[in-house]
């Protein structure tokens, strides 16, 4: 399969700093793509960008904040020169709750309400606060493409997984209400995941190490979100891409 290219194409992936979102990016700036990565800690994101190279901007952006994603938007947007793609990608995993995941899943009734709502507020609400500032700037400017980055189902229904499986199960919704309200503009959402778990900052350092050889490379993501982003893709709207089928994916499409 021909990688496909994104020359010139403007993208914004939030959470770019590392894991996939830095995959992603790589990826895209291979494909010709102008990228602009974002991340909670700017200097942190500032560092990731000059990583990556070939003149990516590095914007410092909490998601959670919504006044933090319109300026984050906006200068995005006049870094650019405008924008393309949206990549919804920045979020937290189980890490954060508990530390021992894996090992020792942790009930639901001893999960902090703190550390419920951060979890939620990174990875729910922040893909719909950065959308609702770049889908209508978009739609004022002739169209454009989100893709938002999931998790398999089995993720959000899997024992211990408050509150990381509730709020890629609310991303998913929303991003299925996303496609039915932008049905028939020149906006296009679509849903891509990596189709397993993958070797990111987010698996647990007590990880056994026959889960760990099981794991997914980051890297798994580049060549669907660099189609997705590419002419080839232009018109598909309201698909579940999942990164380790899309070979099979895309061939079914073609056949």
């Amino acid at each position: 399969m021909t990688a496909a290219r994104a020359d010139g194409v403007r993208v914004l992936v939030t959470g770019g700093t590392s894991g996939i979102g830095a995959a992603m990016a790589a990826a895209l700036l291979d494909a010709g793509a102008v990228v602009a990565v974002t991340g909670r800690d700017p200097a942190r994101t500032e560092a990731a960008a000059r990583t990556l190279g070939r003149a990516t901007i590095g914007i410092g952006m909490d998601v959670r904040d919504e006044d933090e994603v319109e300026r984050g938007v906006e200068r995005a947007f006049d870094r650019l020169g405008g924008l393309d793609v949206l990549v919804n990608n920045a979020g937290i995993g189980m890490r954060t709750v508990n530390p021992h995941f894996v090992t020792r899943p942790q009930p639901f009734w001893e999960v902090s309400p703190e550390g419920f709502r951060d979890v939620v507020a990174t990875n729910l609400s922040g893909y719909f606060l950065v959308a609702r500032e770049v889908v209508p700037r978009l739609l004022a400017t002739g169209g454009g493409r989100v893709v938002n980055i999931s998790m398999n189902h089995s993720t959000m229904n899997r024992k211990g997984f408050v509150p990381y499986g509730p709020a890629r199960a609310g991303a998913e919704a929303l991003s299925r209400i996303m496609a039915a309200d932008l049905a028939g503009s020149p906006v296009t959402v679509n849903l891509l995941l990596p189709g397993g778990a993958t070797l990111t900052g987010m698996i647990p350092e007590d990880l056994p190490e026959e889960m760990r050889a099981r794991l997914l490379p980051a890297e798994v993501m580049a060549e669907p979100i660099r189609w997705l982003c590419s002419r080839s893709a232009t018109g598909v709207h309201d698909q579940r891409i999942v990164a380790s089928e899309f070979a099979e994916w895309l061939a079914g499409r073609s056949g």
